[in-house]
């Protein structure tokens, strides 16, 4: 049976995108997966370039307007989709089943999902697949937001990720929001109220 497993990273956050990532591990195990938040940042780094080396992997983005146009719920559902596309043509064959993190299917909500899915709350610590998928979109997203700190400056975009840090919120008091931010979140949609 080929099982991928699905994750994002960036759900929460008041910049950057959201990036999905699918992955089908390789037949050696890979000792140490486990959720991407779980890991210190120099473990993540090690697992990812095993992941990438070894697996079948697939990312999906759904950039910072997909996110103010649909809402963050329906660009993550986007942005598993892509990467379950990407993943099945590097595959060039059929997924039996994926596995996502959470209690929903992306097939659920997007008409052009079509492979069996099984939700798993929590599976990205309980399921390898998915703990993968889990460092790949995390990894993919924070590399997306140092670059971003280099083209906007004075956000810190490099060290909180686009989180709502203290550090942040206080940037944006000073400089306004960018085109990186998130029209739709608080408080970059509250922004004339601070």
């Amino acid at each position: 049976m080929i099982r991928a497993g699905v994750d994002e990273a960036g759900r929460g956050p008041l910049a950057g995108p959201v990036v999905a990532a699918a992955v089908i591990l390789c037949p050696d195990p890979i000792e140490g997966l486990d959720d991407s938040k779980k890991l210190t940042p120099q473990r993540r780094a090690e697992l990812v370039k095993i992941v990438r080396a070894h697996c079948l992997h697939g990312v999906g983005v759904a950039s910072v307007e997909e996110i103010d146009r649909i809402n963050i719920f329906q660009a993550t559902m986007l942005a598993m989709h892509r990467a379950m596309e990407q993943l099945c043509k590097a595959l060039e064959g059929a997924v039996d089943e994926v596995l996502v993190d959470g209690n929903r299917s992306p097939g659920d909500f997007r008409e052009e999902w079509r492979w069996p899915t099984r939700p798993i709350v929590g599976g990205d610590g309980i399921e390898p697949c998915i703990s993968a998928a889990s460092i790949v979109a995390k990894e993919v997203r924070d590399e997306m937001m140092r670059e971003a700190d280099l083209i906007h400056p004075g956000y810190g975009f490099g060290q909180h990720k686009g989180y709502c840090t203290k550090a942040h919120v206080e940037a944006i008091r000073k400089q306004g929001p960018c085109d990186f931010h998130r029209r739709s979140f608080a408080p970059i949609a509250q922004y004339s109220l601070i």
